[in-house]
């Protein structure tokens, strides 16, 4: 037998019986020991696919391909033309150098991605050497015998042989709307999300031989372009545009002055490299990876790199309530008992309707729950049917000293439905369950059948879960932080409300229902109902879709949580979709971020991580956006006014790279969670940038004026103190741009300040001895230049401090209460400005 065979989607194989796929796989309903599946993996090798690798270096090689090392290439040639063998060696020395930097910070950034990609992989349940376990999907083979459950990712091709008919969704494979119904005798594919029941199957192609091919087809990517990204990428755009077309009038002028054409032609080229934000895409991919890497800490995985900043603006966090906010462990309480049950026998029969290695909460709850487990062992299943999110209960066939019948648990109401004499007893227990709602008590109907087959109730069954210790005090720090949590449940109202109440949510509950019943009319009513709502009772799938829809329409920022197979439409249609701890695979492929431990706190942790991180993102683009501006209008002012080239070629280039290499540190900077949403303010970015950028010029040009007409510095020495200059005021603008305080507000990170400190070094030296520079300035004029630039360094602190005075530091959250109108804040804690 070929594992290619296995995999083909031939419709004779579907109509083959059990026994014959058996025989084909060389296996048996006890699927395979662990030596055979070992043989089996080296033959048809893991179920994955073979991810196509680009080689190290053609990978190396493409940084020397785009518009930017065009450019530099072009000066590089240029330089050769002229006879200058100097600068074209120089030159390409540092395109290489550049080349280098950004493919080992690339590298880094995708081995942390794969790092997070690896802690994903999705699992399986296979039967090997005859007991049910836990093992990587991509260790299955052909012939493994697997369990398929509701909300699991089909993990191979498979065939069914065992169980009722379950409800397939391919859309992933066909495109079809709607799931299809699979049985014994049919192959589902690889890929297919299980939305409804519970089979058991053997493997019939892995890997690269299977139908569809990707066992993670749903698996989002992992990077996107977000919104923020594409406003710093327009940033971009927008100085590139600058650039040129200040180089354009600079190169018109020259030519009418009757300068060098190719000496000009090279001087346009690498001013316009020194203008272009060359670093951007690598900060931030390297931020945001790193960004990526401190939330694992958090135990919090980022699937979508984007999701940090997201989640950086996020005002509303719609939660989950059952392991989230609450403790997730059951436990029982005195039971309501109906005619001559016991208590002992309500749990023991209650056990029976459980399966303990489906590891679910209540089953196990209530397995546990039976004092005498011997009991359990007198009595033999038949058949069992697992719950079901249709019948909302679990039913098996039970036989005992040769006698059958049948037992089932699970919502009270359709246990109720089931006896006999319904109508008599409803009323008393109705009351029942009334009365462990308003304790916060979840009640779960128990029924066997009699010896005429007819359903009795045997009672109601309380189950209990705490909220969790650290709940209250998460709550209440996530309104400080400026995150409203409403909370969606599947519980009753009374449930709802004792659990909100404990947790300190607020009282205002809605029925979640009511969003299926709204006319249209009523839907404006509905949504501003929605938006002050703390708690959602009842809620099915549909409903937190329209939850967060609803949200989002009102300019809010939202994030969800998750952890079934219904809650994949509204992760995906979240800002943030976070899939908790023990979420399912459809969740986990659904969500962009995955949280691996318990607790709301994880999430309150990853937000004020991503806030962090937009900030050290806020620092670049405006330090960026001031270094352009800084270094082309003087460059252009200097040629167009004065007729002084103040910077030869090199220089530029050097500039360029050297401010490059030490911002990339930017992305380890210190920097501190703000108390509110991260909003994106481009006009304060552009007013203290611009603000910056001129005190800039006008700093250059005084130092220019002072060696020239007080010194009377050469020209090659004015250049070589023009380029220094440069070097250092451009680094020390990073920690003016970084605070919105004074520069003594935040200290930076040690790596940020040991990456200026050597690249501040390096040039400093270059001046000082006038390696690669037109003339030696000496460690006088060294001295005398850092002193100027330190003078300024505290001016330019002064004047941003004036332009966030004039804003006023609160504007760059004005999108908060305005765009974000919805966002009230009473409701976190805060007040209106």
């Amino acid at each position: 037998m070929s594992a290619a065979t296995a995999g083909m989607p031939d419709k004779q194989a579907e109509k083959e019986t059990k026994e014959e796929v058996l025989e084909r796989l060389e296996s048996t309903a006890n699927g395979l020991s662990a030596q055979e599946a070992k043989n089996r993996i080296a033959k048809y090798g893991y179920n994955e696919l073979e991810e196509k690798k680009v080689s190290p270096i053609l990978k190396f090689f493409s940084y020397f391909w785009g518009p930017i090392p065009w450019m530099i290439e072009a000066a590089a040639i240029l330089s050769a033309f002229v006879g200058d063998l100097t600068d074209f060696i120089i030159i390409m020395v540092l395109l290489i150098a550049n080349a280098l930097v950004g493919f080992v910070e690339e590298y880094s950034a995708d081995n942390t991605v794969a790092a997070l990609k690896d802690k994903l992989a999705l699992k399986a349940k296979a039967k090997r050497d005859g007991n049910w376990t836990e093992i990587q999907a991509r260790e299955l083979v052909p012939g493994d015998v697997v369990r398929i459950r509701l909300g699991d990712i089909v993990p191979a091709d498979t065939f069914i042989f065992e169980g009722e008919t379950a409800k397939i969704d391919q859309a992933a494979l066909t495109g079809e709307s709607l799931p299809v119904d699979k049985g014994p005798g049919d192959t589902v594919y690889s890929g297919s999300v299980m939305k409804q029941g519970e089979v058991d199957a053997v493997v019939t192609g892995t890997g690269k031989d299977t139908f569809f091919g990707k066992t993670a087809a749903l698996i989002a990517q992992t990077q996107t372009t977000s919104h923020f990204q594409k406003a710093v990428l327009k940033i971009g755009n927008v100085l590139i545009v600058m650039a040129i077309v200040l180089v354009l009038i600079i190169l018109t002028v020259s030519l009418f002055r009757g300068d060098k054409f190719l000496e000009i032609l090279q001087f346009c080229l690498v001013l316009t490299i020194a203008s272009v934000p060359v670093a951007m895409p690598t900060v931030l991919s390297v931020t945001m990876a790193v960004g990526a890497k401190l939330l694992t800490r958090k135990k919090a995985i980022v699937k979508k790199l984007a999701a940090i900043e997201e989640l950086a603006g996020v005002d509303i966090l719609v939660s989950d309530k059952t392991g989230t906010l609450t403790q997730n462990k059951l436990s029982l309480n005195i039971p309501f008992l109906n005619g001559k049950t016991s208590e002992d026998e309500i749990v023991l029969y209650a056990a029976l309707a459980s399966r303990a290695e489906d590891q679910d909460p209540i089953d196990l709850t209530v397995i546990n729950g039976v004092k005498d487990k011997k009991l359990i062992q007198g009595f033999e299943v038949l058949h069992f049917r697992p719950f079901d999110p249709v019948t909302k209960r679990t039913e098996a066939l039970i036989r005992k000293d040769g006698k059958e019948f049948r037992v089932s648990k699970g919502a009270p109401q359709v246990i109720l439905a089931l006896a006999g004499n319904r109508d008599e007893i409803a009323d008393k227990v109705n009351q029942a369950i009334n009365d462990f709602a308003e304790k916060g008590f979840r009640s779960l109907g128990v029924a066997r059948t009699n010896e005429k087959g007819d359903w009795e109730l045997l009672g109601i069954l309380p189950l209990f879960d705490p909220p969790r210790e650290d709940s209250v005090a998460t709550i209440e720090a996530a309104r400080k932080m400026g995150v409203a949590i409403k909370m969606a449940t599947g519980d009753q109202m009374a449930i709802a409300k004792q659990t909100a109440s404990e947790l300190g949510l607020g009282k205002r509950v809605m029925d979640a229902q009511v969003l299926s019943e709204t006319s249209g009319h009523e839907h404006a009513q509905t949504d501003d109902r929605i938006e002050h709502t703390d708690v959602f009772a009842e809620v099915f799938p549909e409903h937190k879709y329209k939850i967060v829809d609803v949200l989002q329409k009102k300019d809010h920022i939202v994030a969800m949580t998750g952890d079934g197979v219904n809650d994949s439409p509204a992760l995906k249609k979240a800002d943030v979709g976070i899939a908790v701890e023990g979420a399912t695979d459809a969740a986990q492929s659904a969500a962009d971020i995955v949280l691996t431990s318990p607790g709301l706190s994880v999430i309150i942790d990853a937000i004020k991580e991503s806030r962090k991180t937009f900030q050290r993102m806020n620092s670049y683009t405006t330090y960026r956006i001031t270094e352009t501006i800084r270094l082309i209008f003087f460059m252009a002012l200097s040629i167009l006014v004065f007729n002084f080239y103040p910077v030869t070629a090199i220089m530029i280039v050097l500039l360029a790279l050297l401010n490059d290499g030490a911002i990339i540190s930017i992305a380890y900077d210190r920097t501190y969670s703000s108390d509110r949403p991260e909003a994106w303010d481009m006009k304060t970015v552009f007013a203290v940038a611009i603000t910056l950028g001129s005190v800039g010029v006008f700093e250059t040009f005084g130092l220019y004026y002072v060696g020239d007409r007080i010194f009377g510095l050469s020209k090659e020495m004015l250049q070589t103190m023009i380029f220094l200059k440069l070097m250092i005021s451009g680094h020390l603008t990073v920690f003016v741009a970084r605070t919105r305080g004074p520069f003594w507000s935040s200290r930076p990170s040690g790596i940020l300040l040991a990456a200026v400190v050597v690249t501040q070094g390096i040039a400093t030296i270059l001046a000082a001895y006038g390696l690669l520079m037109p003339a030696a300035l000496g460690w006088e004029y060294v001295g005398l230049i850092w002193a100027y630039c330190l003078i300024w360094f505290i001016i330019e602190d002064i004047a941003k401090l004036a332009v966030y005075k004039i804003l006023k530091s609160e504007h760059a959250h004005s999108v908060y209460f305005g765009r974000r109108r919805g966002i009230y804040p009473e409701q976190v804690g805060i007040s209106r400005p």
